[in-house]
Parts: structure tokens; sequence; C-alpha cells
């Protein structure tokens, strides 16, 4: 099956079912408190992390946070919390 067939198919049952898009779809789920904090389910793994700059990955790319003063407070399997001044987030396409 064509990869663009795969994903219009979850889409339709994720709309037809009232799932997640997160769940259905692994995608990340991102969640912001100001520039304090962010919260990040459903990544990949760590790639990089100073008190700057964040990298993680995520099933399809990559997510990068800038800022300053960064501090891991929770990291799981699938789940981090970072604390600092959050400036700049970018999601990065393969």
């Amino acid at each position: 099956m064509p990869k663009n067939i795969g994903q219009r198919m979850k889409r339709w049952i994720t709309n037809k079912m009232e799932l997640p898009a997160d769940v259905m779809m692994d995608l990340p789920r991102i969640t912001m408190i100001g520039q304090l904090h962010i919260y990040i389910e459903n990544h990949r793994g760590l790639l990089t992390f100073s008190d700057k700059e964040v990298r993680l990955l995520l099933k399809q790319g990559q997510l990068l946070i800038k800022g300053k003063a960064f501090v891991i407070k929770t990291i799981l399997p699938e789940e981090i919390m970072l604390e600092g001044k959050i400036e700049h987030v970018q999601y990065i396409e393969k």
C-alpha cells in the first residue's frame, strides 16, 4: 500500500472513530506553558541537550527547541518536560 494512501486511511479512521490524531497517527503532543515549560509526549529519544538547545527524535523528523537555561524536569522513554526560557520551537522533517 503506498504511503499516502495509508496516511489518508489513518486520517479517515481517526475522524470516524473520534480518536486523538496524536495517538492514531503517531504524532508528538506538545504542551507549552508560556515560555517557561514545554512538555513533549510521543517522541523517540533525546538527540542533543544543552542549556540552550534540545533536539528530539520523532517518528518522522526531529523537534528542535532553542532558548536559555534549560533544565530537564522529567524524562521518560516517550515523554520529556523542560524548564527554562523557550524562544523557538521548530519541527524538522527528514
